[in-house]
């Protein structure tokens, strides 16, 4: 049998960041967290927090901190009259991976559904949609907004639509770039915005639109609404998701490098088969959410 406090302990170390913010949490001293994080690492023989600024979790602490997650949306599900003691004083989260698009799209409308529906918390996780999976087969979190259909042990894969691009650039920043029109050559010459060393879709676009393999400068944007306002500043072209495109292309501030063209992006939900009443809930908001606002996957 687990030790649950010790486990809260260390769980909330991995969390905060912090001895001295765990122990606010847990509304405990930093000591008293010491010698529970202490006591649990010297009787599994194992260590389980790298001490740190901040500090995070071994190999065997991630794992146990995944389980320790899970433990407390089962828990949640009970009767206040069965409370057994294991939760710590916060009120328990679901953790979920979630593509930056995706969160400036149509996620928010998911997850506003959910806090409404169960009144719990949402922990968010940013990474890019082809390694959201990543986190999940990690323990980090329990569920993920993925472009990868990939099957996770443990986990089921929901298609629930596809999230559609188009590539743009300012008036301006056409003229200057492409004055007699687009090729391959001028797409190599012309500064490209990524989003970070992930991202890969303005690669495939050129590839699926032009045949030409993209090696252009490169600016590095970490915001997809910095993506979209250096765009219609005149910085550089990138693939923008066509809902936060289409208002500024009716505006005037950006142009479609090919008028019509859209890349379709799937992507899956792919959530841990743990019966938690909030996993359900999640999982209905986004697939009742993502039938309103993503086109459909084609069969």
């Amino acid at each position: 049998m687990l030790d649950y406090p010790s486990l809260a302990a260390v769980a909330a170390v991995v969390r905060e960041g912090s001895f001295e913010k765990a122990a606010a949490l847990l509304k405990i001293t930093p000591s008293a967290v010491s010698q529970r994080v202490r006591g649990f690492e010297e009787r599994l023989g194992i260590a389980l927090v790298v001490r740190g600024q901040p500090c995070t979790a071994t190999e065997q602490g991630r794992e146990l901190c995944a389980h320790f997650d899970k433990v407390r949306l089962l828990e949640a599900d009970l009767p206040m009259s069965f409370a057994n003691g294991i939760q710590d004083s916060s009120r328990p989260s679901l953790s979920i991976a979630v593509n930056a698009d995706s969160l400036a799209t149509w996620f928010p409308y998911a997850m506003a559904d959910f806090a409404r529906t169960t009144g719990m918390l949402v922990e968010l996780t940013l990474e890019d949609e082809g390694h959201t999976a990543d986190r999940l087969r990690t323990g980090e979190v329990l569920a993920v907004v993925t472009s990868d259909p990939e099957p996770v042990a443990g986990c089921r894969t929901i298609a629930v639509g596809s999230l559609s691009y188009v590539a743009c650039a300012s008036p301006d920043f056409v003229a200057r770039y492409f004055p007699t029109g687009i090729d391959g050559d001028s797409l190599n010459i012309a500064p490209v915005m990524r989003f970070n060393r992930k991202d890969q879709l303005q690669g495939r676009w050129a590839k699926a639109a032009f045949g030409t393999d993209l090696n252009a400068p490169t600016h590095w944007i970490p915001s997809t609404q910095g993506f979209l306002d250096l765009a219609c500043a005149g910085l550089g072209w990138g693939l923008q998701p066509k809902t936060l495109a289409k208002p500024r292309i009716h505006a005037g501030t950006l142009i479609e490098l090919v008028p019509g063209d859209t890349m379709d992006v799937p992507l899956f939900w792919t959530v841990s088969r743990l019966h938690a009443q909030a996993i359900q809930a999640m999982t209905s908001a986004v697939k009742k959410v993502a039938r309103q606002h993503l086109q459909p996957v084609p069969m």
